[in-house]
């Protein structure tokens, strides 16, 4: 937390005027909102959009939204929604071709239409936005439709203050605490009136504040949300094992544990789809009628789908014990290896959105209990 002469107070109608000069700006603003039973993202008009008084109740299988008795606005944890769903969208086109009497004409992707600014998400998926620009954008081939609706972005993150159930960032190193790759971050504080402690993060976040009524935060308030993050990461109850997960994933391999989860696992795909760094993808090619125009469009597969990993004469991973060693193999292990970080960010929505209550966190301690030989349950 920076100190009281760089960060800065503002109230709940500065959050307001906030949301407003962005507008201005020209972006359109996401952030967090009540839509269908749960705390999603989705595009703000105003301020008044904002979940105000609401929370959520999470556990694994488990998602159940809670009004507060308060008026806060970002103590909830992650809901089914990430910035991957804006940035890498579930279905996007990448080229289009028409016949025509001189030849073949081609179009590549459509150009992004809107430049957003993300508001209220936490560390964690702030900590998955940097995976996704590793993958998808820092590589030899740049993913195009990711790059063009990444570019301009501006990212204002809210510190955790109230982690869920299914939370265990800290462990991942990922949060509560805002450390890097955001523009802005917001501490909200309740005690002693309703307000937010705000701290630039670039140039485009000090611009930013600057255009936001406020006042210079005192060392009081800094502590305080300090001891509010602090407290937060001491509250969080599930955690990944103290050990190195690559070599824990590479001495697991042929452990009986899969089979185990294997009884339990539906591969139905759930919680690849709610990973904000799962950014596995197929193409398909479609045509019109008469042959004139064909188009190709990419979207969202999952390592859980028998198809993904078909070659020539079938699939190669066709029981759901090897699509499930895959995915926390490469989650946790591989990932490492090919991009120099962990793919999991511990959000805990792979936990909470699973059919089968399945606990990627107890499933890590489990292998780590066959390899050490203890017992695992």
């Amino acid at each position: 937390m920076e100190s009281g002469d760089t960060a800065r107070l503002i109230d709940v109608s500065g959050l307001g005027a906030l949301v407003d000069v962005l507008h201005e700006r020209g972006y359109t603003v996401v952030g967090p909102a009540l839509r269908d039973g749960a705390v999603q993202l989705a595009e703000l008009a105003s301020a008044d959009d904002l979940p105000y008084g609401w929370s959520a109740d999470t556990e694994a299988g488990r998602y159940r939204l809670r009004r507060r008795d308060d008026r806060a606005v970002f103590a909830h944890c992650a809901g089914p929604q990430s910035i991957k769903d804006f940035l890498h969208p579930p279905r996007a086109r990448l080229w289009a071709a028409d016949r025509t009497p001189e030849g073949m004409t081609t179009t590549g992707p459509e150009p992004a239409a809107k430049t957003f600014a993300f508001l209220g998400v936490h560390p964690c998926d702030v900590a998955a936005l940097g995976v996704l620009d590793r993958v998808l954008a820092q590589g030899r081939h740049p993913e195009p439709v990711y790059t063009a609706r990444r570019d301009g972005t501006l990212v204002i993150t809210a510190e955790c203050t109230e982690p869920g159930a299914t939370c265990f960032c800290t462990s991942m190193g990922t949060g509560p605490a805002a450390t890097g790759g955001f523009d802005v971050a917001l501490t909200e504080l309740l005690d002693g009136g309703h307000r937010f402690l705000a701290r630039s993060g670039s140039p485009a976040g000090a611009d930013l504040l600057a255009a936001v009524p406020g006042e210079p935060a005192g060392a009081a308030d800094v502590a305080a949300a300090t001891a509010a993050v602090r407290q937060a990461a001491a509250a969080m109850s599930r955690a990944m094992p103290d050990e190195p997960l690559p070599a824990l994933i590479a001495g697991s391999r042929e452990s009986p544990h899969w089979q185990d989860v294997a009884s339990r696992c539906l591969t139905c795909g759930n919680c690849t789809m709610v990973c904000p760094t799962c950014f596995c993808t197929t193409t398909e090619d479609v045509t019109d009628l008469t042959g004139e125009h064909t188009e190709r469009w990419r979207h969202w597969d999952s390592c859980f789908s028998v198809g993904f990993s078909y070659l020539h004469g079938g699939a190669v991973r066709a029981s759901g014990e090897s699509r499930y060693r895959q995915w926390i193999s490469h989650k946790l292990g591989t990932w490492h290896e090919q991009f120099g970080t962990s793919g999991c960010v511990g959000c805990g929505r792979c936990i909470a959105w699973c059919p089968a209550g399945i606990d990627i966190t107890r499933e890590a301690a489990a292998l780590s209990a066959h390899h050490d030989g203890g017992d695992p349950s």
